[in-house]
């Protein structure tokens, strides 16, 4: 059923959507999910990552009568949410073991009294009959339940616990259900529905595409090597690393820091403490980088995380897409790279070779192939994952991806064409014909080895050095036989043995190549000319460019990190995350439109009542001093018209509160706010010259001078980015 019952959402909803929110419209599906779940429908909803599904159970609670119960398995996440919620105006708490006897008793309290308008608990509660004897004194509004993936075995994260919410219906009759995830195929979803008895629920299956990530694939070549060059060019942005084994985490995240980069590891051989203390500190920005197992992927809730990189291949789309969703939360642009090679393939096989369920077996095989397929094929990387989701892309109407037709907005490195597709039929005859005459018998490293022609003891004593093939690929990197190989792959021309010691072997295709005159072409990333890797931007200005802006537009960058220094300056003085605060979205509407009072300040994305009581005056004050400093600069864009003043004019004598915390400020720090002088551009020139010769990151770089010179980083890197230095 997919009706909605007559409800009107009406201006108190669209009230508080504004004033406790701080949103001016619902996305798409939001409004009519609300409607349905305040019109006590069970609904089933599918929405990306970043789509705003926490708005759709956060605002019928705070205007419906009763508490809503809020289910999800991110322990270690709650008390953030918590935070948020609170930050906004809700009453809100949560419910869970890491809690002492006390402070349980003191939520339990708040819950019977009816003094919370949601409370966040663990999907094991539904298994202790005292919990549910509780609940059923309490007046409930509805019921939501996150992650709801998690309940269906055909799902990519099966969690048994949620087994027990499939009761939920039958013990709480009168009480409506919402069940939210962010991956599921029409089969997961079916599944999802019957096993919570959902009861002809309102079904929203919103789009999975997320326009603001970007896509790309590259070999897996040092990947050690890849990583820091990327997370490099990528200083001072939130990003997220996943590897598959314990070790790489470790080895990563050890590299990373050797190179000066604030990263941590997370994973489930840590201790508690560690992974809580971890995950805390890259959620508050106090490092830049986490590197984790898939066992980090629902633990996070952080909405300005830049990128997510694959150092290996994920088991399956749905792990794959979920993974990337972490990014570009906030809608700003992000950037999600894999590296990708063969090798990781006999890894994963390992381990679905020791599924005893043949189905089961025979799902997780389609999986990794369709993972594989993803990598390797020339196609829109974005044409690819909402495919296999069941949304069509391009849109009907569109014959092809808008990033081809609009080559600013492109989404994948396919459509902006830093993939190439080329002829390279006699160097898969060569693969072919090495792997033949060494008996097929070996693997992927000896094969490169004898076509570059290694003469090496071992092939040696094997005979190897005599055989047609050896060396006749010494003019080429080994990096380009790997590849030849993982395309050759990839296309089913060869196979890759599974076991401990995988070897290649030709396939009946392979004598279509051989001596069939069967053309072959490989993907090869393009190479950019040296002028273009000299000059080529990286970081946030890259970014904007190659997504076409920022979903706010331009923005001033120099405010911006003022600005985002202050937020962490709160957030750390207040033990919160900084997108409790503001998100980064916010940021750069405040960057853009240079507010002066409350009444502009409260019409920027995610500016409610309660967190312009909270923050306004600090952030106000800021931007009145960056103006003043620079009245050169002039705002990006015009505010948001007033709709309307949201407090009476202040008494005559009353004193200016921006004034008072612009004063603050440069009390605290009297050179914060000053203007530049020619002797200290220089200065800033020298001593800019002797930092690049060391090995610290430009995050590391920038925090020393801004100590030196008295001045927050943020304004250091405004400097050295007006003066070309950065």
């Amino acid at each position: 059923m997919q009706t909605i019952d007559a409800i009107s959402t009406g201006p108190k909803v669209a009230s508080v959507l504004r004033d406790i929110f701080g949103f001016h419209s619902f996305r798409a599906n939001q409004e009519e999910i609300v409607q349905a779940i305040m019109s006590k429908q069970d609904c089933f909803v599918v929405m990306p990552t970043g789509g705003g599904k926490s708005l759709c159970y956060q605002l019928p609670a705070h205007v419906m009568d009763g508490t809503c119960i809020v289910i999800s398995p991110l322990i270690s996440l709650m008390k953030d949410q918590v935070d948020a919620a609170i930050a906004t105006g809700l009453r809100a708490s949560f419910l869970n073991s890491s809690l002492s006897a006390s402070m349980k008793r003191d939520v339990e309290s708040q819950l019977a009294n009816g003094e919370l308008d949601l409370i966040y608990v663990s999907p094991e509660r539904f298994a202790m009959p005292e919990f549910i004897a509780t609940l059923k004194r309490v007046q409930l509004s509805f019921v939501a339940i996150d992650e709801a993936h998690c309940i269906s075995e055909w799902g990519h994260d099966f969690r048994p616990d949620y087994l027990n919410l499939s009761t939920i219906v039958q013990e709480f009759p009168e009480v409506s259900v919402a069940a939210f995830t962010a991956t599921a195929t029409h089969k997961v979803q079916d599944d999802i529905v019957s096993k919570l008895g959902l009861r002809s629920p309102y079904m929203v299956r919103a789009s999975f595409n997320r326009p603001n990530l970007f896509y790309k694939v590259i070999p897996k070549q040092k990947p050690s090597d890849q990583i820091l060059r990327f997370v490099t060019a990528h200083a001072d942005e939130p990003g997220i690393i996943y590897r598959t084994t314990r070790k790489s985490v470790e080895q990563t995240a050890n590299m990373l820091t050797k190179h000066g980069i604030k990263a941590l590891p997370y994973h489930a051989g840590l201790p508690d403490a560690t992974r809580v203390k971890n995950q805390d500190a890259f959620n508050k920005d106090e490092v830049d980088v986490i590197v984790a197992t898939v066992a980090f992927g629902m633990g996070i809730d952080k909405s300005n995380v830049r990128y997510v990189l694959h150092g290996d291949l994920p088991k399956n789309m749905e792990s794959y897409y979920q993974e990337t969703g972490r990014s570009g939360r906030d809608g700003e642009p992000a950037y999600c790279l894999l590296l990708f090679g063969h090798g990781d393939i006999p890894k994963i096989r390992f381990f679905i070779d020791d599924i005893t369920d043949e189905d089961e077996k025979k799902h997780a095989i389609k999986c990794l192939n369709d993972m594989v397929h993803y990598a390797t094929v020339n196609a829109c990387r974005r044409k690819q994952l909402l495919n296999y989701f069941g949304e069509q892309w391009p849109p009907i109407g569109e014959n092809q991806c808008p990033s081809v037709v609009d080559s600013s907005s492109s989404c994948c490195d396919i459509c902006a064409g830093e993939v190439e597709s080329i002829e390279a039929t006699r160097d898969a005859q060569i693969v072919m014909s090495a792997i033949a005459r060494t008996g097929e018998r070996f693997g992927i490293n000896h094969i490169v080895a004898v076509i570059a022609g290694d003469d090496s003891d071992r092939i040696q004593q094997l005979g190897h050095d005599q055989i047609k093939t050896f060396g006749i690929g010494k003019d080429q990197a080994k990096s380009h036989w790997r590849l030849m190989i993982d395309n050759l792959l990839a296309q089913g021309l060869i196979a890759q043995t599974t076991g401990e010691y995988p070897v290649l072997q030709l396939q009946p295709e392979s004598h279509e190549v051989l001596f069939g005159g069967r053309e072959i072409h490989i993907l090869k990333t393009k190479k950019l000319p040296a002028k273009s890797r000299r000059r080529g931007k990286t970081g946030r200005r890259a970014r904007r460019e190659r997504t076409g802006g920022t979903e706010v537009g331009e923005y001033n960058e120099d405010l911006f990190d003022q600005l985002r220094d202050l937020r962490k300056e709160l957030a750390t003085e207040q033990a919160v995350p900084p997108y409790v605060i503001f998100n980064d979205r916010t940021l750069h509407e405040m960057a853009r439109d240079f507010p002066g009072s409350e009444d502009e300040m409260i019409q920027l994305t995610g500016v409610g009542e309660r967190r312009l009581a909270s923050y306004g005056q600090q952030f106000l004050g800021a931007i009145k001093a960056f103006k003043d400093a620079h009245p050169e600069v002039k705002p990006s864009a015009f505010v948001y018209p007033i709709v309307g003043s949201i407090q009476s004019e202040p008494e005559p004598n009353a004193p200016d509160d921006t004034t008072s915390y612009m004063e603050k400020a440069k009390k605290t720090n009297p050179r914060a706010y000053e203007k530049w002088s020619d002797e200290e551009d220089d200065l800033l020139r020298q001593t800019w010259a002797k930092q690049e010769g060391t090995e610290q990151t430009t995050s590391a770089k920038i925090k020393t001078i801004a100590e030196d010179f008295s001045r927050k980083p943020g304004a250091i890197r405004s400097r050295l980015k007006k003066l070309g230095l950065l």
